[in-house]
C-alpha cells in the first residue's frame, strides 16, 4: 500500500496584513497626530515657525489660507451714478480710470489703459492666500501658522508642569491616607471631597479673576484642582494594598512606613497614574483653552490655542473663518488624540482589562 503524504500549507503574511494588525493593536494613528500637532511643533517651533508670532502687519491682515484665491466684482463702467443707483454693480468713469493695476483689495489684474463708458471691469474684493502665511493671518496680521506652533508650547508646558504637580501632591497625600488610616485618612478624605464638590472651571475662573492672569497663576489654579484626583484613586488602592502579604512581611522585617510606602506601595500604583496622567493632559488643555478664551488664562499678546480662538470669535461669521477653525483644530485633535492613547494605555496595563 502506497503511502499518503499530506501536506500543510504554511500561513502566508503580507507586509500590509502586518501594518493593519500592527495599526490594530496600537494607537499608532493618535500617535502620529500628537506628535505632529503638539510634541514637534512644542519642541521646534523656534526652527519652524516661518515668522515671528508676535509681528504684526496690518497690511496684510485677515490674508485667507494659501490655497484659497482672491474673489473679484464685476462692475460696469458708466458716466456717473444717480442718487440711488447700484454701487455694487456699476462705478463711475473718474473712480475707474483711478483704479491701480495689482492684486490688492480694490485694484485691478487686469486694467486696460483706456477706459470707456460700457467697459466691464474686474476689481479685487478680497485678496487671495499667499504661501508665505500657509494658514493665513489674523485681525492685527500676525501669521496664523506661527502662533499655533508657538500656541502648542504653552500647551505643552501647562499640561506636563500640571500633571507633575498634581500627581507629586495628590500621591503623597493618598499614600498617607490609604496607609496610616485614621485620622490622617479623615482630614485628608475630607480636604479630597471639599475639592472635588467643587467645578474646577468654576475655581479657577473665581481664583484667576482675583489674581493677575499669569502663566504661574494658571499652573498653581489647574493644579489646586486636578490634585485630589490623584489622592483618591491612590487611597483606594492603598487601602487595599496594606492589607497584602508583601507589606506585613515588610513590617515584620523592619521597615518604616515611608520606606514601604516608597518601594512596596507605590511601584504598585505606576501603572494607574499613568494612565490617569495621560487622560488628564487633554483635560488640562481644555481648561488652559477654556481660561485663555475667556481672557483668564495667559494675558495677550503670548501666543496660546485659546487665545488665538478667541480673537477670531467675533470674526467667524464674517470672512476670517479661519482664525478661529485652526487652533480650535488642534485643541480637538490633541485631545481626541490623548484620550485615545489613555484609553489604549488602561486596556493595556490593567491586567482585568487586557484582551488576550
Amino acid at each position: 500500500m502506497a503511502d499518503i503524504t499530506v501536506g500543510r500549507s504554511r500561513p502566508t503574511f503580507s507586509p500590509l496584513g502586518a501594518g493593519v494588525r500592527a495599526v490594530r493593536r496600537y494607537p499608532i494613528i493618535p500617535i502620529i497626530v500628537l506628535i505632529i500637532v503638539l510634541i514637534i511643533p512644542a519642541a521646534f517651533a523656534g526652527l519652524i515657525a516661518p515668522h515671528d508670532p508676535l509681528e504684526q502687519d496690518l497690511r496684510n491682515r485677515l490674508a485667507p489660507p494659501a490655497w484659497m484665491g482672491g474673489n473679484l466684482v464685476t462692475k460696469t463702467v458708466v458716466e456717473r451714478i444717480e442718487s440711488g443707483g447700484d454701487t455694487t454693480t456699476q462705478i463711475p468713469l473718474v473712480s475707474a480710470r483711478q483704479l491701480r493695476q495689482g492684486t490688492g483689495i480694490n485694484q485691478v489684474p487686469n486694467l486696460k489703459p483706456d477706459l470707456e463708458i460700457g467697459d466691464e471691469i474686474q476689481i479685487v474684493s478680497t485678496v487671495g492666500g499667499k504661501w508665505a502665511n500657509p494658514l493665513g493671518t489674523d485681525k492685527l496680521g500676525r501669521d496664523l501658522f506661527s502662533r499655533i506652533l508657538h500656541g502648542a508650547r504653552v500647551s505643552l508646558i501647562v499640561s506636563l508642569t500640571v500633571i507633575g504637580l498634581s500627581g507629586l501632591i495628590g500621591t503623597t497625600l493618598g499614600l498617607m491616607a490609604g496607609f496610616f488610616g485614621g485620622r490622617v485618612d479623615y482630614v485628608i478624605s475630607r480636604l479630597i471631597d471639599l475639592v472635588i464638590a467643587m467645578p474646577a472651571i468654576l475655581v479657577a475662573l473665581v481664583l484667576v479673576s482675583v489674581f493677575q492672569p499669569g502663566l504661574p497663576v494658571l499652573i498653581g489654579v489647574i493644579v489646586g484642582s486636578l490634585w485630589a484626583d490623584y489622592a483618591r484613586m491612590v487611597r483606594g488602592e492603598a487601602l487595599s494594598l496594606r492589607q497584602q502579604d508583601f507589606v506585613a512581611r515588610a513590617r515584620v522585617a523592619g521597615c518604616s512606613s515611608v520606606r514601604i510606602m516608597a518601594t512596596h506601595v507605590l511601584p504598585n500604583l505606576f501603572n494607574s497614574l499613568v494612565v490617569l496622567g495621560t487622560l488628564q493632559v487633554g483635560y488640562v488643555i481644555i481648561i488652559e483653552s477654556s481660561l485663555s478664551f475667556l481672557g483668564l488664562g495667559i494675558p495677550p499678546p503670548e501666543p496660546t490655542w485659546g487665545n488665538t480662538v478667541a480673537e477670531g470669535r467675533d470674526i467667524i461669521i464674517q470672512t476670517a473663518w479661519w482664525v478661529s477653525l485652526f487652533p480650535g483644530l488642534a485643541i480637538v485633535l490633541t485631545v481626541l488624540s490623548m484620550n485615545l492613547i489613555g484609553d489604549w494605555l488602561r486596556d493595556t496595563l490593567d491586567p482585568k482589562l487586557r484582551q488576550l
